[in-house]
């Protein structure tokens, strides 16, 4: 029904690495190989394992997955138990945390240990439910520097505009102000020349009435 199909989505095993699925590490440093899971029904003797290369099964001629760390979780109150790691593998996560982080740290790093790193987990609490998460690692001599010119260039080309942009703004500001005050000044000077036209002359539309000479 897909009702049921819907609600099997919601509460399945979910296991990530991350944003990125790459990792680039410096020859002979300690990297960091990052994994979460997440179960909405909670989990009981959950394993999980990180494997090197492969978790798939392949041909008998093929070499099987090379198994670096092999771990156990009880429940959620509990820490995991290691069940076997690689000497150079150290495990820095936490499972009493929220994020049920089972991280591990590949101590001196060499250039053949780059590849494919899988983090697999089985959970037997949603009927052995299964899934796992993907990381490539690339060692490298020494870290390359990014060339930020271009970046730069842009920044201060668009920087650039946005200050002119400020600049013809206040500009066309100062100029408005000054028109502005200049038509205020011309508009007070013709009412102070009408009103000293009325002084002179009398009230506007009034004419002083003028008189007959005398008849002789």
């Amino acid at each position: 029904l897909p009702g049921l199909h819907i609600f099997a989505i919601a509460f399945a095993l979910e296991v990530s690495v991350g944003k990125t699925n790459t990792v680039m590490a410096l020859n002979n440093s300690n990297v960091l190989l990052p994994c979460t899971f997440t179960t909405c029904i909670g989990f009981q003797d959950l394993v999980f394992t990180w494997y090197f290369n492969s978790t798939e099964l392949v041909a008998d001629s093929a070499p099987l997955p090379l198994q670096i760390y092999h771990g156990k979780i009880k429940n959620k109150a509990t820490e995991p138990t290691l069940i076997w790691h690689n000497p150079r593998v150290e495990f820095v996560g936490s499972t009493t945390k929220k994020d049920n982080n089972i991280s591990i740290v590949l101590n001196g790093v060499e250039f053949s240990d780059a590849g494919k790193y899988t983090c697999h987990v089985k959970n037997p609490k949603e009927r052995n439910a299964q899934h796992n998460a993907t990381i490539f690692l690339t060692v490298v001599h020494k870290m390359v520097e990014t060339d930020n010119t271009v970046t730069l260039i842009i920044v201060g080309v668009v920087g650039g505009l946005i200050g002119l942009l400020i600049l013809f703004m206040l500009i066309k500001r100062v100029v408005l102000f000054i028109i502005k005050k200049t038509q205020d000044g011309k508009k007070e000077c013709l009412v102070s020349s009408s009103g000293n036209d009325n002084t002179e002359n009398g009230l506007a539309g009034s004419k002083a009435e003028q008189k007959a000479p005398p008849k002789a």
